[in-house]
């Protein structure tokens, strides 16, 4: 079992930074493959990026260039550095966890709010 908790969401305007953190509890984070998704309100959740257990990283097109996903295995941490916010990047943003031998993601966190102002 795997428990996710994500931080540094907030109020920022636009062509601001922020960066988020997920802590996974647990002993075998540095097997996991991690992502971030994001839910605007009436939109789908939509894929932001990933990084595998090896630290291979990828992007939603939406943020490429702008976004960095990184994990530092030592602290059971993965974060999202997000610079150049635009007002569409305004949603709840959700860190995910899945075995690497999975295809869906199994474990969620409860998700942080960023609001980018125009």
């Amino acid at each position: 079992q795997v428990q996710l908790v994500e931080s540094g969401g907030g109020l920022v305007q636009a062509g601001g930074s922020l960066r988020l953190s997920c802590k996974a509890s647990g002993r075998t984070f540095s097997s996991y493959d991690m992502a971030w998704f994001r839910q605007a309100p009436g939109e789908e959740r939509e894929f932001v990026a990933a990084i595998r257990w090896i630290g291979s990283p990828y992007y939603g097109d939406s943020v490429k260039g702008r976004f960095t996903i990184s994990r530092d295995n030592a602290k059971n941490t993965v974060y999202l550095q997000m610079n150049s916010l635009k007002p569409e990047d305004t949603a709840v943003y959700y860190c995910a966890a899945k075995s690497t031998f999975r295809s869906d993601y199994s474990y969620w966190g409860q998700g942080t709010q960023v609001t980018v102002s125009s």
